[in-house]
């Protein structure tokens, strides 16, 4: 990793689609703090409308308590008397929709009324009336402690002052629910809305119609004092609705308006939506058409030329990029300039080859020379046996010519064979156990041989101690074996896996002093084995001869040993 940040993007699309991005990114950015300052300014003028709808239907409602309020301010200073309950009985007779009127003193204890009124020792410490004296200001409530009217209502308090301005109790107006029910037959209201009315503990004291609405969302008490509404949407009876509460008296008694959401929020939505879906309609667009272009015009011809590429890669040099015309101009250079490559590595393929045919014949004539030499100085040797009369001297000079016929085998099948650098194993030592054979077999009982070995193809540097190794088995087993009676010389080569074995066996008699014995033979075809970095073994067989038996890694192994040791060190 060269550490630059378009180095993870990798392809030409994803750099140029990359950096168009970027450089349409502030507009994107730009338009969706747009959009939702268009929508918010929507979302504030949307709950102004309905807010503004909803204290409309409940208009009514609203005027009752309002009349209730001062009512109860206007009754206030004068409801004390002999003849308080005669007076708040004629105010209940002309207004109707109120259940009760009462007076109550400072413990709450009932001072009159304008009917029943139920008993409740205990209304003295009632929140509704601690809130009253604490507060100062008129309290609604739905839960008063007992039952002040027969059917279901409502009590507004408002408190009452003596002359030096102290509490002096509380005037109580019990309202019918029924005269509070609100009205959807406002014209500023959304088609289909209903509305219904709620007290400060999340109840629905009157609705128009029960099955419109959901209850409000927790917290909504803290959102209306901070916001003067709070509007939420619900699923409600398989329609989505939305929901606006206000407050319609003080903190204790609210209006909620309730609609069908898509139909009444879908101009509301348009304009902030097209605001926002218009920018990244482009942005796609733009994308897209970036991603178009780069692939017509850039990468299909870098794809295009990679083909060509990996054509030149298998050896293909003649094929030539034939629709370089249709490029644009810099790729059509960049096929000039592949294909002048072609041509220039054509040229020099073709002075490589004619080198190496050089070198090849080069080689092969000094293989062919080598081998020559060799044979000169077998015929030198074999020229001065024949002239000495030791019996000792004429085998040190037989094994000596044996040895250098041998090398000379080895150069003849490096100049004859197709590959100078490997060869092939199995016929190699067909016709070096043929020629020992041959060259014995005048000067002593017949020898058979039995031969089976296996195709392995080996370099000259293991060839030549392999031979050897071979010339020394062989040469011993015609000394010590078969001298004055023939008999059978096998020569088993096998390859199993990593692993060859050349076994070189006869079946004479072989002693334990034979086994055993360390002379300049033995000695030699060690010193062999290691040079091929395997070992060598003699052993008795089971028709009484000798074994000789060489182990040794193939190439694949003796390479991977190699890299072992180069790991390692």
């Amino acid at each position: 990793m060269n550490g630059e940040p378009w180095a993870a993007l990798g392809t030409i699309r994803l750099r140029l689609i990359a950096a168009t991005a970027a450089a349409l990114a502030p507009v994107l950015i730009l338009g969706a703090i747009q959009t939702g300052l268009a929508f918010n300014h929507e979302r504030m003028q949307v709950r102004e409308t309905l807010g503004s709808a909803a204290q409309r239907g409940a208009a009514d409602a609203r005027a009752r308590m309002e009349s209730a309020d001062i009512l109860l301010e206007t009754l206030g200073p004068g409801s004390i008397g002999f003849d308080c309950a005669l007076r708040l009985a004629e105010v209940r007779a002309r207004i109707p929709g109120y259940e009760n009127l009462i007076r109550f003193d400072r413990a709450g204890r009932v001072a009159c009324a304008a009917g029943t009124v139920p008993t409740d020792p205990t209304r003295g410490r009632r929140p509704w009336f601690q809130q009253v004296r604490a507060t100062g200001a008129m309290v609604i409530t739905r839960d008063p402690g007992v039952a002040y009217a027969n059917k279901p209502a409502l009590m507004a308090v408002a408190p009452t002052y003596n002359a030096a301005g102290e509490f002096d109790g509380a005037l109580a107006a019990i309202i019918a629910l029924t005269s509070l029910q609100p009205s959807t037959a406002a014209a500023a209201l959304p088609e289909g809305a209903e509305v219904a009315l709620l007290d400060d503990a999340g109840r629905y004291l009157s609705l128009t119609d029960p099955a419109a609405f959901a209850s409000p969302p927790a917290g909504w008490q803290n959102q209306v004092q901070e916001e003067g509404s709070v509007v939420w949407y619900a699923r409600v009876g398989g329609e989505h609705r939305v929901h606006i509460a206000a407050p319609l008296v003080g903190d204790s008694l609210f209006v909620i308006l309730s609609a069908d959401s898509p139909g009444l929020f879908s101009w509301a939505r348009l304009n902030p939506l097209t605001g926002l879906a218009l920018p990244i309609l482009t942005f796609v667009l733009v994308l897209g058409s970036v991603f178009i272009a780069v692939d017509r015009v850039v990468v299909r011809w870098l794809i295009y030329l990679q083909r060509i590429a990996a054509l030149y890669g298998r050896g293909r040099l003649t094929v030539r990029p034939a629709q370089a015309e249709d490029m644009p101009l810099e790729i059509h250079d960049l096929a000039e300039a592949m294909e002048n490559m072609a041509d220039a590595i054509v040229g020099r393929d073709a002075s490589l080859r004619e080198s190496l045919a050089q070198k090849d014949a080069l080689m092969r004539e000094i293989h062919h020379r080598v081998k020559n030499n060799l044979q000169v100085i077998s015929s030198l040797l074999s020229m001065q046996q024949r002239a000495l009369t030791d019996p000792g001297a004429r085998a040190a000079m037989s094994d000596t010519r044996q040895r250098i016929s041998a090398l000379a085998l080895v150069y003849r099948a490096l100049y004859q064979g197709p590959d100078l650098k490997r060869v092939d194993l199995r016929p190699f030592l067909e016709e070096l156990t043929a020629q020992l054979v041959a060259g014995e077999s005048m000067r002593g009982p017949p020898v058979r041989t039995d031969l089976h070995t296996e195709t392995l193809m080996i370099e000259p540097d293991r060839l030549a101690p392999l031979a050897l190794f071979a010339v020394e088995a062989i040469t011993n087993a015609q000394k010590h074996a078969f001298a004055g009676r023939g008999g059978v010389l096998s020569v088993d080569f096998r390859v199993t896996g990593d692993t060859a074995v050349l076994e070189i066996a006869d079946d004479g008699t072989a002693s334990d002093e034979a086994l055993s014995g360390s002379g300049v033979g033995r000695t030699l075809m060690t010193a062999f084995a290691r040079q091929l970095r395997g070992r060598s073994e003699l052993v008795r067989n089971e028709a009484g001869g000798v074994t000789v038996r060489l182990t040794f890694p193939t190439l694949r192994q003796t390479i991977s040993e190699a890299e072992g040791n180069l790991y390692q060190a």
